[in-house]
C-alpha cells in the first residue's frame, strides 16, 4: 500500500497542470484609452532604477499614461538618478516622513495613489521590475477583460535564488485554485505579488487603498484581501513574457528579504510548522527514503519513493513552463529547494522573536 502515499502528490501535480492551463496571460500589443498612472516607490534604488525608468518611458498603447515616482527618503542619490534619466517626463515626488503605525512601502504607495487622483487605473511597479514596451497596456486590457478590481501579473524572476525563488509561482499554481479564487468572496483565498499590480482606481479606493494595509509586511496580499472585503475581485496572471524582476542580487539579500516577511505568511508559528512539515514530507522525504531503502534492499519502497520524487519534480517543471522559469535542470533540486525554504521560514521566525527584523534601514 506504499503507492497510496502518492495520491496527494498526484492530486497536487494535477492541480498544477490545471492551473497552468487556466492561467491568465495579458494580451500583447494592446491599446487602451483610459487614463493610467504608473506609480513607482523608491528607496535607495540608485543602482537599479535606470532600466525600470527607461522601460516605462518607452511604453506604447497608453496615450493617457502618467508616470509618478516617489523618493522615500533615499540616501544614495536616487532622486538625482531619476532626474538624469527621465527629466521632466516623470513626476518626481519627495516622500513625507513616515507616520506612526505605517510601514514604508504602504505609505509610499498611498502617497503615489493620492497624487494620481485623476487616473482611472493605477499601476504599481517596483524599481527592480523592467516592463516590455506593451506591458502597461496589456495589464490594463486584462484587468478590464477579466472584470477584476486588482490584477497581479507575476513577472519572471531573475537574480540570486534559483533554488528558492521559483517556489513562489509553484506554490500558488500547486495549492491555490486560481479561477475559484477569482469568484470567491473569501479574503483568505487570494494571492498577489507587489512587484507589479494593476488596480481599478475606484475599487482601490473602496478597499481603503494602502491606508487599509498600512502596517502589513505583506502589503500586496493584504491589499488583495482588502479588495475582496470591499466586494472587489482579484486575479493572478502570468506576466513573465512582459516583465522581469531582478529581486535579489545575492543570497544575503534574499535571506534578508525572506526574513522580513515569511513569518507573516502563515498566520501563526503553528500554521507555519504544519505547512513546512507537509512540504518536507511530500517533496523532500522521497529521495531520502529511496536512498535508505536501497541500502536495506527494500526495492519496492525505493521504487515508490523515486516515483514520488519524480511527481514532485514534474510539478516544478509544469510551473516553470507556465511562468517563464527554468524547466531544466533546476526542478531536479525540488527537495533541496524545500529544505532551504524551511530553513528560511525558521530563520524568519527566529529574527521576529528577537526583534531583529528590518528592511531598507527601517525596523519591521
Amino acid at each position: 500500500m506504499i503507492w497510496f502515499a502518492l495520491l496527494p502528490l498526484l492530486a497536487l501535480t494535477g492541480h498544477t497542470l490545471v492551473n497552468a492551463a487556466l492561467l491568465r496571460r495579458p494580451p500583447r500589443n494592446a491599446t487602451v484609452t483610459e487614463r493610467v498612472a504608473v506609480l513607482v516607490p523608491l528607496r535607495d534604488e540608485a543602482d537599479r532604477v535606470t532600466p525600470c525608468l527607461e522601460a516605462l518611458l518607452g511604453q506604447r498603447g497608453v496615450p493617457g499614461l502618467e508616470i509618478v515616482v516617489l523618493d522615500d527618503g533615499s540616501a544614495d542619490g536616487t532622486a538625482d538618478v531619476v532626474r538624469r534619466v527621465a527629466g521632466e517626463r516623470v513626476r518626481l515626488l519627495t516622500g513625507a516622513p513616515l507616520p506612526a503605525g505605517w510601514l514604508g512601502k504602504p505609505y509610499a504607495c498611498a502617497q503615489l495613489a493620492e497624487a494620481a487622483r485623476d487616473s482611472d487605473v493605477l499601476v504599481f511597479v517596483d524599481a527592480d521590475v523592467v516592463l516590455a514596451a506593451d506591458a502597461v497596456a496589456a495589464g490594463v486590457a486584462l484587468l478590464r477583460s477579466a472584470r477584476v478590481t486588482l490584477l497581479s501579473p507575476y513577472p519572471r524572476i531573475t537574480g540570486a535564488g534559483r533554488l528558492v525563488q521559483p517556489l513562489l509561482q509553484w506554490s500558488w499554481l500547486t495549492f491555490l485554485p486560481l479561477r475559484l479564487m477569482e469568484r470567491s468572496p473569501r479574503p483568505s483565498l487570494c494571492a498577489a505579488g507587489g512587484q507589479w499590480l494593476v488596480a481599478d482606481r475606484a475599487g482601490y479606493r473602496r478597499a481603503g487603498g494602502h491606508a487599509a494595509v498600512r502596517g502589513d509586511v505583506l502589503e500586496d496580499i493584504a491589499l488583495a484581501r482588502a479588495v475582496k472585503r470591499s466586494g472587489g475581485r482579484v486575479a493572478l496572471a502570468d506576466g513573465s513574457r512582459l516583465a522581469t524582476c531582478h529581486m535579489y542580487a545575492s543570497w544575503r539579500e534574499l535571506a534578508d528579504g525572506y526574513g522580513k516577511s515569511l513569518w507573516a505568511s502563515f498566520g501563526s508559528p503553528a500554521g507555519a510548522a504544519a505547512v513546512v512539515l507537509l512540504l518536507l514530507l511530500l517533496y523532500a522525504a522521497p529521495p531520502v527514503t529511496a536512498a535508505a531503502a536501497l541500502t536495506t534492499a527494500s526495492v519496492d519502497l525505493a521504487w515508490w519513493s523515486v516515483c514520488a520524487y519524480g511527481i514532485g519534480v514534474l510539478g516544478r517543471v509544469i510551473s516553470a513552463a507556465a511562468t517563464g522559469g527554468r524547466t531544466w535542470p533546476d526542478p531536479l533540486a525540488q527537495p533541496v529547494s524545500i529544505v532551504v525554504f524551511a530553513a528560511l521560514v525558521a530563520r524568519s521566525f527566529a529574527l521576529r522573536r528577537r526583534g531583529l527584523l528590518s528592511w531598507r534601514g527601517r525596523p519591521v
